[in-house]
């Protein structure tokens, strides 16, 4: 019989862990192990990508960042009418929840660590009271204490998360599905009308504060003075033209003729391979899904110096301080000025990286390892 694994997350809308979460179960061994995803908020697009590989999906409807104790106990009670071998928990809120629902059913539990670290200035306080709650449960109440980089481990091991418990699996990459494409450029830029020897910049990402979308738009203000014929694409949920504030923003950097929003899109393969330098400009991440997706793709990068960023891109890209637009700017013009051959070469390094660290195959395998050792303890 297949070890069973119930996936509690807190949402399922596009991010990085609800990523991470659907390429894992996209990948594992339906041999040894089946799946079914429980979400605290609603279903969503991931949820939806999820049902389509045939894994059941349920939501509570929780309010996002509250906890409902009448919600609890319906999930107690699914659990207990289909209990699974392991619950593999995924972000905060979702430790702590789930960590509780399966200690009442009596069910090891993995938690899931996605964020490097807690910030006031970015994180809502329902998010900072559930890591502190975390804290405090961690010695007991997890089996495993799955971290998606080493920055992450080692800042939630300083904030009193049990260390002993406490494992690195990082992200993994799809090396199929995201590749160079020869005709990805022509058909971008096609697209988004801009020539054919305009180099494109890219940046993809949700509109948060810590993707920091403004430092972007700066920088790219910066480096449009010397390189007018430059262009901008930015994508992700919110990145379209009826924000005002980032409109507002990009009118005021002077770019608005070559700066791009086209939203979500489904096509993140062969936007990535249009781009001629992919950007992380974020001030807080564990473990960018961008940033590998694009290597992938035989993008160059340049990335701030948040999380495992820097470990990802190693000397493929150019890594600098976040929040530093002008330092932005440089690493943009430097790559620049390096020439297309310059660049091909450090994509193609980059894409081999990713594939000797990085690919999804051994990613998954990790993952699997893990709850055969947690299963094989908890019998």
């Amino acid at each position: 019989m297949p070890e069973k694994i119930t996936h509690i997350i807190s949402g399922l809308d596009t991010g990085g862990a609800e990523v991470a979460l659907f390429k894992l179960l996209s990948l594992m061994d339906t041999a040894l192990f089946s799946n079914d995803v429980i979400s605290l908020t609603d279903i969503g697009p991931i949820g939806k990508k999820i049902i389509q590989l045939g894994i059941p999906v349920r939501a509570l409807q929780m309010p996002r960042g509250t906890f409902n104790p009448l919600k609890v106990l319906q999930m107690v009670h699914w659990l207990r009418r289909d209990p699974p071998d392991i619950i593999q928990t995924w972000m905060y809120h979702s430790d702590l929840i789930g960590g509780i629902a399966g200690s009442i059913c009596r069910i090891p539990v993995v938690w899931n660590i996605r964020q490097s670290g807690l910030d006031p200035l970015y994180d809502k306080r329902a998010k900072i009271w559930a890591a502190k709650l975390c804290i405090r449960l961690s010695p007991w109440l997890p089996a495993s204490i799955v971290c998606c980089s080493e920055s992450a481990r080692e800042l939630h091991t300083g904030y009193g998360y049990a260390a002993e418990k406490t494992v690195v699996i990082p992200n993994g990459f799809d090396l199929d599905l995201f590749h160079p494409d020869s005709g990805a450029r022509l058909s971008v830029h096609r697209e988004l009308g801009i020539g054919e020897d305009d180099l494109l910049i890219g940046l993809v990402g949700r509109l948060d504060p810590q993707k920091d979308h403004t430092s972007f738009i700066r920088a790219a203000g910066m480096l449009h003075t010397d390189f007018p014929a430059v262009h901008f694409l930015l994508c992700g949920d919110q990145i379209t033209g009826d924000n005002r504030k980032l409109t507002g923003e990009i009118a005021e950097a002077g770019i608005g003729g070559v700066c791009h929003l086209v939203g979500r899109r489904d096509d993140m393969p062969t936007l990535y391979a249009a781009m001629d330098i992919n950007t992380s400009s974020s001030n807080g991440e564990g473990f960018s899904n961008v940033i590998g997706e694009a290597m992938a793709c035989g993008v160059p990068c340049v990335v701030t110096d948040v999380g495992d960023s820097a470990l990802i891109v190693g000397d493929t890209g150019r890594v600098v301080p976040p929040s530093n637009p002008q330092a932005l700017a440089a690493a943009w013009q430097e790559l620049i000025e390096i020439g297309a051959e310059a660049r091909s070469a450090l994509g193609f390094e980059a894409r081999r990286r990713i594939e000797r660290h990085y690919p999804l195959s051994s990613i998954v395998s990790r993952y699997q390892k893990l709850y055969q050792e947690v299963a094989a303890c908890a019998g």
